[in-house]
């Protein structure tokens, strides 16, 4: 069995659009704590387009914020295009409820300390090692292949072998990054460094981006299955982000409990659901994984569910947002782990 995952440096465009919707919502929420938020970013060849809903008591200057954020060319046209949340979804937060429908999965694994697949973590991270030398546009991916057979890797007690090593990095001379990357991930079956040949030209000068496009980087790798809604630009009562870090921290707490029980899990996937409107969940569920691959699902019980729950246990208000936006949302240093 082979895996393979991905990761995206934060000057890459589709970063940089999540960093800069990431920089209005905290403006926002700094402004006036009961900011309701909801915006978008298209951004590449000089132009931003901030489109969305706001509803707050506070000012914010957009076009300083936005231009503020690092990959944002100066001299950049910047457009802004924002109404009001609307009335109806807007009655519904204020009575506690959810501020969309949707489905939210969170994940837990054995697999490394951080809790996330193994070829996620591995791409994470070379990727943070090559972008500290060379800060700009870049890419990362990795394959692993397991060569017994058992299709469950580290979840069964081995350890999947790294096959093929990807990475193309702006302004990086191949010859250099491929040494920096034999070093940082040694053994690999076959490397691909700037495999179109070196490049100088990133970020918004070669690209478009678009803010909430990278989500299986920024959830757990192309393995796990994700809700599919995206997170930057969005404040806390939008469930596709405060419920999909509550069903990480479930699913954390979980894969604990059990494993300090005896019991023999591998992974915990938590699936919630929620109604416009309405403040408890019409799902949640885990799903207990065993190393030989069984599951079986159980309720998930002992929680504050509701938005205003996720908010006090998650510690949501003192988040600084921008920081959640580049590097992944989880296996991070955030209250939701």
């Amino acid at each position: 069995m082979k895996k393979t995952a991905e990761f995206v440096s934060p000057k890459h465009p589709d970063k940089i659009c999540d960093v800069i919707a990431d920089t209005i919502l905290g403006a926002y929420m700094k402004a006036d704590p009961k900011s309701r938020v909801a915006v978008e970013v298209m951004g590449g060849h000089g132009h931003v387009s901030v489109s969305g809903e706001v509803t707050s008591a506070g000012q914010v200057n957009i076009e300083e914020e936005v231009r503020g954020v690092p990959g944002v060319p100066a001299g950049t046209a910047i457009h802004v295009y924002l109404v009001p949340q609307s009335p109806e979804i807007g009655g519904g937060v204020d009575t506690g409820g959810a501020g969309d429908q949707g489905i939210m999965t969170g994940y837990a694994t054995r697999e490394t300390p951080e809790g996330l697949p193994r070829e996620y973590v591995l791409a994470r991270e070379l990727c943070r090692k090559i972008y500290e030398k060379w800060p700009y546009d870049g890419k990362t991916q990795v394959t692993l292949a397991d060569k017994g057979g058992s299709g469950n890797g580290a979840a069964a007690g081995g350890e999947a072998a790294i096959e093929t090593v990807v990475a193309s990095f702006q302004n990086a001379p191949s010859a250099e990054l491929l040494a920096f990357v034999r070093e940082a991930l040694p053994g690999a079956e076959n490397y691909f460094v700037n495999p179109a040949g070196d490049w100088s030209q990133g970020g918004f000068d070669a690209d478009s981006g678009l803010s909430g496009r990278k989500l299986i980087v920024d959830n757990y790798g192309p393995e796990v299955a994700i809700g599919g809604g995206s997170f930057s630009g969005k404040d806390w009562t939008k469930v596709d982000r405060s419920g999909a870090y509550m069903a990480r921290r479930i699913a954390k707490d979980y894969l604990e409990k059990h494993l300090a029980a005896g019991e023999n899990v591998a992974a915990v996937r938590v699936k919630l659901a929620y109604a416009i409107g309405r403040a408890e969940p019409v799902m949640a569920v885990a799903e207990l994984e065993t190393a030989d691959g069984a599951r079986r699902e159980v309720a998930v019980e002992g929680y504050d569910l509701s938005p205003r729950g996720i908010f006090n246990a998650l510690k949501l208000g003192e988040v600084n947002w921008p920081a959640t936006a580049a590097w992944g949302h989880f296996g991070r240093e955030f209250p939701w782990g």
